[in-house]
C-alpha cells in the first residue's frame, strides 16, 4: 500500500463533458499505457471512442443489441471486450471498428468481462452466477472453464496473473488461486459491486451496496479499513484507487465524487464535495499514469474529465 503522505489532490477542475450518449453511461475505460483515450458504454447499446484532450468522439462502436455493462481494454489497445444485456461477449478491433469475435453461452446479460495480462484469455462475469473463460487463440468458441461458485449474479471481477477474483450479489468475494487450485470466499453481507486489486495485489478495494468501500488484504480476506460518507445501495457505483494508490475515489447516487486517504479512511477535501452530476454516478476511474486527470459516467448520459487541483467549475 502506498503511505498516506504525499496525497496528490484529487482533479477536481472540469476539463470538458463528452455528451453524444442517449441515456445513462454505465462504463467509462481509460485506454492502457500513457494514452488518453477513452471508451464509453451505455443503455444506447453504443460504445464510443473519445479524445479527452478536446473532447471529440472519434469513432461509435455498434453492433450490440442491449445495453453496453462492461468494457475491457487490451494491453495494446488494438482490441478492447464489451458485454451487456447481448449475453454474449463481443471482441472488438478498434482500426476497423468490427467485432472480430462474439462468445455466446451465459443465460443472462453479462455484467464484466476482463482480459488477462496479455489479452488472450477474457473472462465475464454474468446474471447467472457464473465466470466463463474464454481463449481467444482457440478456435472454439466454447469457454474453457465455468466458475459456478456465486450463488447469485457476478456483478465484477479481476483476472490477475496468479488468480480470479469476483464479486457478487451474494455478498462474497471469492479469490480463485490459479496455482494451487485453491477458492477462498470472503463474506461481506452485502452485494458486492466493484473490486480492484492494488498493483503489487496485496490489498484489494470492494465496494457494496450499504454504502460501504472496504480495504481487504487479498491473501486472507482480512478487512484492513473502511471508507464511508457516501450514498450507495442501490446501483453499481464503482469504487478506484487515487493517484499513486494513496487514496480511494468513488462515486455516489447522489451525483457526488467522495475521496478518502487511503491509511486513516479519513474524506478528503471538500467535505462534503459538491454535486458534479446530475444523476447517480455509474463509473469512476483515474488514469492509469497521469496523477491530474480522471473521469467519471452517470446516469444522466455525461461523462466528465477532471483536471487539475483547481474548484470544481460545473
Amino acid at each position: 500500500m502506498a503511505p498516506s503522505r504525499g496525497i496528490s489532490p484529487l482533479p477536481r477542475a472540469l476539463h470538458c463533458t463528452l455528451t453524444n450518449h442517449k441515456g445513462p453511461v454505465l462504463v467509462a475505460r481509460y485506454a492502457k499505457g500513457s494514452a488518453k483515450y477513452v471508451l464509453t458504454g451505455g443503455q444506447d447499446r453504443t460504445v464510443r471512442l473519445w479524445n479527452p484532450d478536446v473532447g471529440t468522439e472519434i469513432k461509435v462502436f455498434a453492433g450490440h443489441g442491449y445495453e453496453v455493462l462492461s468494457i475491457t481494454v487490451a494491453h495494446d489497445n488494438v482490441k478492447f471486450a464489451s458485454s451487456g444485456g447481448d449475453r454474449s461477449v463481443f471482441v472488438w478491433d478498434v482500426a476497423t471498428g468490427t467485432t472480430s469475435r462474439r462468445l455466446p453461452g451465459h443465460m443472462g446479460k453479462i455484467h464484466v468481462v476482463e482480459f488477462n495480462e496479455d489479452a488472450t484469455v477474457v473472462a465475464s462475469g454474468s446474471y447467472d452466477s457464473t465466470v466463463r473463460l474464454w481463449d481467444l487463440r482457440a478456435q472454439s468458441r466454447q469457454p474453457i472453464q465455468t466458475l459456478d461458485e456465486a450463488r447469485d449474479a457476478v456483478q465484477t471481477l479481476f483476472v490477475g496473473g496468479t488468480y480470479i477474483m469476483t464479486g457478487s450479489v451474494d455478498g462474497h468475494v471469492r479469490t480463485y488461486d490459479l496455482r494451487k487450485g485453491e477458492l477462498r470466499a470472503d463474506f461481506l453481507g452485502h452485494p458486492v459491486t466493484s473490486i480492484l486489486p492494488t498493483k503489487d495485489s496485496q490489498t484489494v478495494l470492494a465496494a457494496t451496496l450499504d454504502s460501504r468501500v472496504r480495504l481487504l488484504d487479498l491473501t486472507s480476506g482480512k478487512p484492513l479499513n473502511e471508507f464511508q460518507s457516501h450514498s450507495n445501495t442501490s446501483y453499481r457505483c464503482r469504487a478506484c484507487f487515487g493517484a499513486a494508490e494513496a487514496s480511494v475515489v468513488c462515486g455516489d447516487e447522489n451525483g457526488q465524487v467522495w475521496a478518502w486517504d487511503l491509511v486513516d479512511a479519513t474524506p478528503l477535501s471538500p467535505n462534503p464535495p459538491p454535486i458534479v452530476h446530475q444523476k447517480v454516478i455509474t463509473w469512476v476511474e483515474h488514469h492509469p499514469n497521469d496523477v491530474g486527470e480522471m473521469i467519471t459516467a452517470s446516469a444522466d448520459s455525461s461523462v466528465k474529465v477532471w483536471r487539475g487541483t483547481s474548484p470544481i467549475a460545473v
